[in-house]
């Protein structure tokens, strides 16, 4: 993981501090790993919704296409430079034939959220459309949890977990404006 390779990062029974140089900078250790992952997961949300608005803002300039090509020539340039320059990563690009085929959809599948999203904001505005995001993230997500799909463990779904996407759909009609 990027985060642990530039911080160093260790791990003691679950919980984790960050260290440079083997100084620690950031002690997690009254933290749970799940919850530093719904934080990064969390941050992620952040980021989404700020490159939806870059996007779109860019698209209405150059296009959706173009849009959607020059956002993957920096992504690439990018995450070259960690790999190969600065040699970030796992370090097992060897083992790309051992992928099922179906992994290598994300690429294909992220041309596509590029492109809709850079769509979808200028029409109605960021909060719906990430509302409408999430929505489609969440239902899908249950879909695949169920199922253990794309080799994933199966996770089974209660009431209470049925209810929360009841009540998520409830909450995206009362977000949702002019529509």
């Amino acid at each position: 993981m990027l985060v642990s390779r530039i911080l160093n990062a260790s791990r003691n029974n679950g919980r984790m501090a960050y260290c440079i140089k083997g100084r620690e900078i950031l002690n997690l250790s009254n933290i749970s790993v799940d919850l530093i992952a719904l934080i990064l997961a969390l941050v992620s949300g952040i980021l989404m919704a700020v490159q939806g608005s870059l996007n779109a803002a860019l698209s209405k300039v150059v296009g959706l296409l173009e849009t959607t090509f020059i956002v993957h020539i920096i992504g690439t340039v990018i995450l070259a430079v960690l790999l190969f320059v600065f040699k970030l990563g796992k370090g097992n690009m060897a083992a790309l034939s051992q992928a099922p085929w179906y992994s290598y959809l994300g690429g294909a599948i992220s041309v596509f959220i590029i492109y809709l999203v850079a769509a979808s904001i200028p029409e109605v505005g960021v909060a719906n459309a990430t509302t409408a995001i999430i929505i489609g993230q969440v239902l899908t997500a249950v879909i695949i949890d169920s199922f253990g799909a794309f080799g994933l463990t199966p996770i089974s779904w209660g009431w209470s977990q049925i209810a929360g996407v009841a009540l998520l759909a409830i909450g995206a009609k009362l977000l949702f404006r002019g529509i």
